[in-house]
């Protein structure tokens, strides 16, 4: 869509012009476009660093999930601390891969129940990965702060309730690459030696980094059970699938187009695949606006997830006000092209191709009802 048309939308909204710049940023596609020719097929192949995470798993039924990760991911291996990440030996161990076991500063992170942590490999449209699921708030928070925050006590608003970690240097794969190829050289290898083969190792980021995501059990989005409606049995495993799926549309929107931002748009699709997951196959626009505080649309509810994705710098309070009705009008509307085709949109492949033609869009483009866009994504979804 032109930027015209996008302007013409945003003026009847009621934005101003310099809201309406703020708004084009804000909303400008960035998601690198892919051609449906040429799409490969889902679930996609799984990336390399999962064979690691298998043999974690493996370790984990018999160590347990806590003490077999705190082997082996360094920020588990450290407290958290206020200033414990500018210490040398924090950097060492996080930077440098140094080994812990003789740091006084290495005394181990502290989990209220660590025999309840959870791994998982799930299968996801963008392939398997790890989810480390926490048995309780605080430890969700805890994990979030050492492998997210270097260890550092930064306050996670209660609305997050899920993270995606990527591009985690994983020292224990950087070992293990040394091992092998340590093991292939014909004479003893030097210090000097491994270091300049490191050097080659560095830019190879797919040998030592890795994603995996990061689950709380609370309500979904801070939403409690009666706000939905629900009993605490029917609503923590509906919040649980929501997020799982929700965080794996992020992967698959980093993996496949180069793209996950902190971004309303994005979280509108990773929501939409949330909700269709837990609520059999079925799209509720109201769940999601509730998720974000407009429930009660106009009228926001201080404290919703909205204001996590007000944007760097921050949207003014009148672009502000305009995203909220654009956002509420794009919901509508995906709920009822997905209820209009529900039929196709079971489909593996057709969801894959559906989640691409949704990040086509802009939100302008998605919340204008007189746009014939919603119609065109039904073609290009085959």
């Amino acid at each position: 869509m032109s930027l015209s048309l996008r302007t013409k939308i945003l003026t009847s909204y009621g934005a101003t012009p310099l809201e309406i710049e703020e708004l084009l940023a804000y909303n400008d596609n960035v998601f690198a476009p892919l051609e449906f020719d040429s799409l490969p097929t889902f679930p996609l192949m799984p990336e390399s660093y999962l064979t690691t995470w298998e043999t974690y798993l493996t370790e984990a039924e018999g160590e347990g999930v806590f003490t077999t990760l705190r082997s082996q991911l360094v920020q588990l291996q450290f407290p958290i601390l206020a200033g414990i990440s500018e210490t040398e030996n924090y950097r060492l161990a996080t930077r440098k891969g140094y080994l812990t076991a003789t740091m006084p500063e290495a005394t181990g992170l502290v989990l209220q129940q660590p025999e309840t942590l959870k791994l998982i490999l799930h299968e996801s449209l963008a392939g398997k990965i790890p989810i480390l699921i926490a048995g309780c708030r605080e430890d969700f928070i805890a994990l979030v702060q050492a492998l997210v925050k270097r260890n550092e006590p930064v306050p996670i608003p209660n609305s997050m309730g899920a993270v995606m970690v990527a591009g985690y240097n994983n020292w224990d794969r950087v070992r293990t690459y040394r091992t092998q190829w340590e093991s292939q050289q014909l004479q003893f290898t030097t210090e000097t030696a491994w270091q300049a083969e490191f050097k080659q190792l560095i830019p190879q980021k797919d040998k030592y980094q890795d994603r995996f995501i990061i689950l709380s059990p609370g309500g979904y989005s801070g939403v409690t059970a009666s706000d939905m409606g629900m009993s605490e049995l029917e609503w923590l495993p509906i919040s649980l699938t929501i997020r799982l799926e929700h965080e794996c549309t992020h992967y698959f929107t980093r993996r496949l187009l180069g793209s996950m931002r902190n971004n309303l748009m994005d979280e509108l699709i990773a929501d939409y695949r949330g909700i269709i997951a837990a609520n059999n196959g079925n799209y509720r626009a109201d769940w999601f606006l509730r998720f974000l505080g407009l429930e009660a649309y106009p009228e926001y509810r201080q404290g919703g997830r909205m204001e996590n994705y007000r944007g760097e710098p921050p949207l003014s309070a009148g672009a502000f006000q305009v995203l909220h009705a654009l956002v509420k009008d794009a919901a509508e509307n995906l709920e009822q092209f997905h209820t209009n085709h529900i039929d196709k949109l079971s489909d593996t492949l057709n969801q894959g191709k559906f989640l691409i033609a949704l990040t086509r869009l802009t939100l302008e483009e998605l919340a204008n009802t007189e746009s014939s866009v919603l119609s065109h994504l039904l073609i290009a979804n085959g």
